[in-house]
């Protein structure tokens, strides 16, 4: 072999070699709470709330008090708007980077002594302290939570499910169409009045 093949790397080489490697890892890290629920049993990707459907929970809220909770919070955009309607509002979603998002923005808006965030798996989350529980799930998820609403919230507790219904509760109204649709629940107060 000729001295020039096994000549060493170069400082900008071994550089852009370490910038690229860098810049990689970091994609690496942010990205994997985004792509991580498609390997989980139940897949819950984060969809922005459109602002029809922040309107419509708004509008199932009217007249109610007491705690809130947004299981799969996101971005933090329910949680804001219950706090800005009066509510003690609260987040749990399992994306460390959107939990973080959502505790800067509350801070930013002036809304942090209204809400609070956990980084939680929803399915996990104790819910017995809540009177109002808002869920934007999936249909395979939809009959476990249900069974979790049942178990665990207080009597008379407000649940309102956007984009899929609950599968055995009847609702007590519905509002919007199409994906912005919400249904509105009481938590039964007996067992037996679970389904239609």
């Amino acid at each position: 072999m000729s001295s020039e093949t096994l000549r060493a790397p170069s400082r900008t080489g071994i550089f852009l070699i370490s910038l690229t490697g860098g810049i990689g890892v970091a994609l690496s890290v942010i990205c994997i709470p985004f792509v991580s629920p498609a390997l989980r049993r139940i897949c819950l990707p984060y969809v922005p709330a459109t602002s029809q459907q922040v309107e419509n929970v708004l509008q199932a809220l009217r007249g109610r008090t007491g705690r809130l909770i947004d299981l799969g919070s996101g971005d933090g955009r329910l949680v804001f708007a219950a706090a800005s309607n009066g509510f003690q509002a609260c987040g749990v979603e399992l994306n460390p980077w959107l939990v973080m998002y959502s505790r800067l923005s509350a801070y930013f808006q002036g809304l942090s002594p209204k809400t609070e965030f956990h980084r939680r798996d929803l399915l996990k989350f104790d819910l017995s302290s809540y009177d109002n529980v808002i869920i934007f799930g999936v249909p395979q998820m939809m009959e476990e939570i249900e069974r979790k609403f049942i178990a665990e919230l207080k009597n008379d507790s407000a649940i309102i499910a956007c984009r899929f219904p609950l599968p055995n509760l009847k609702p007590i109204q519905t509002i919007g169409q199409g994906v912005d649709t919400v249904w509105i629940y009481e938590r039964p107060r007996k067992i037996e009045n679970l389904l239609d």
